[in-house]
C-alpha cells in the first residue's frame, strides 16, 4: 500500500513539473524512484522511460500545440534522433559501474543546476 502511495505521489508531482517546465524522467522520477523507493539506477531509469511513453506527450503536447507552442518540424526530427540516441544510450548506461554512473548522474543534474542557477 505505501509502494502504491509514493507511486501515485511521484506520479503527480512528475506530471505537475512535467507540465509546467517539461521535465520530469531525470529530474524528477528517476531521484524519486532511487531514494524513495529502493530501485537500483539502472531500474528507476529504466521504469522513467516506460511511464514518460504514453501520458506525457500527449496530453501536454494537445495542450501546448493548441495553443501555437509547438514547433512540428523540430519535435519530429528531435523525436526521431532521440529513439536512436536512447538505443545508444541504454546500452552505454547498461555497460557503466553504477557508482560511476551515479556520479555521472549527480555531475550532471548540479551542472543542470549551477546553470539555471546563474543563467539570466
Amino acid at each position: 500500500m505505501i509502494n502504491t502511495l509514493l507511486f501515485i505521489a511521484i506520479g503527480l508531482m512528475a506530471g505537475i513539473l512535467s507540465g509546467m517546465f517539461g521535465i520530469g524522467g531525470g529530474i524528477i522520477i528517476v531521484p524519486a524512484l532511487m531514494y524513495l523507493c529502493g530501485f537500483s539506477q539502472l531500474k528507476a531509469q529504466g521504469t522513467s522511460l516506460a511511464i514518460m511513453l504514453p501520458p506525457v506527450g500527449i496530453l501536454a503536447f494537445l495542450s501546448y500545440y493548441k495553443r501555437g507552442q509547438v514547433n512540428i518540424q523540430a519535435g519530429i526530427l528531435i523525436c526521431i534522433f532521440l529513439i536512436v540516441g536512447s538505443v545508444f544510450g541504454a546500452k552505454i548506461a547498461n555497460s557503466i559501474p553504477l557508482p560511476i554512473l551515479k556520479k555521472i548522474f549527480g555531475v550532471l543534474m548540479i551542472l543542470k543546476s549551477l546553470k539555471m542557477i546563474f543563467s539570466k
